[in-house]
């Protein structure tokens, strides 16, 4: 039967369907050997020869399967992607025996904390787009921000790049003679913004790390260290009549 390209590409485990949209409008996928970039392609796994950057997908994967939900405390030095052309390592690298996953959002090479891997489409967009699930951040910068820096901040600042950002929750945590220590809570994901946000004040980010996505912390779970989330965990990140058939394994 034929489904859109993108959900077939999401069910194979190659990417999420947002990823795999961009995929699409890339050129990176063709069907018989056709480049196809028009979102909302169908295409039958059963008829059709679908590759993705030239890799032909498995079409064993791509009907009904076990959701896989795993919470990752990623270490830096690893990028949040499944693959990486220049051999960089990957967090899917990290996390062994479960089959393809991939990453819900995206944690930037020197960004350590967690991140969730699944091969859910369905669950990776609803958690990645969401501004109802908070991100809580730990944020280590360069010398002392006076209160008006971090005022601009908690209000929302213009980026260097145009975007516009949404007010923050900002707490004091810690301070030595050379750095400050913030706890920074954000409900957006614009690419490396708490970096960004601290640049455009002048006081550029030596330490970051994400310790809570929602209400899951990451306490008792080491720097490189996995575990699956609980039924209750998923059941809070996502509304229950938008995510069906979601059972702990």
């Amino acid at each position: 039967m034929a489904e859109r390209l993108h959900k077939l590409i999401a069910q194979a485990g190659i990417a999420s369907r947002r990823a795999a949209e961009e995929l699409i409008k890339n050129g990176a996928v063709t069907v018989n050997g056709q480049i196809v970039t028009e979102l909302g392609t169908k295409a039958d796994p059963e008829k059709d020869h679908i590759k993705v950057r030239g890799k032909l997908i498995n079409t064993k994967l791509t009907g009904p399967r076990e959701h896989v939900y795993i919470l990752l405390n990623k270490p830096k030095g690893y990028l949040s992607t499944v693959s990486d052309p220049e051999g960089r390592p990957t967090v899917t690298q990290l996390v062994r025996g479960f089959g393809r996953l991939f990453p819900v959002g995206r944690l930037d090479f020197n960004t350590e904390g967690l991140i969730i891997l699944t091969n859910d489409g369905e669950f990776s967009n609803i958690v990645a787009s969401s501004r109802k699930v908070p991100k809580v951040y730990e944020v280590k910068v360069k010398g002392i921000p006076n209160d008006n820096a971090i005022n601009k901040l908690r209000r929302g600042i213009r980026l260097e790049d145009g975007f516009k950002t949404a007010a923050a929750d900002i707490k004091p945590l810690k301070s030595t003679d050379r750095n400050d220590w913030f706890e920074v809570t954000l409900y957006e994901g614009h690419n490396q913004q708490i970096r960004k946000m601290f640049d455009a004040i002048g006081h550029s980010v030596v330490k970051l790390r994400r310790v809570a996505i929602g209400l899951i912390t990451d306490q008792g779970l080491k720097v490189g260290a996995f575990r699956k989330l609980s039924k209750s965990e998923i059941e809070k990140l996502v509304l229950r009549n938008k995510v069906k058939g979601i059972s702990e394994k």
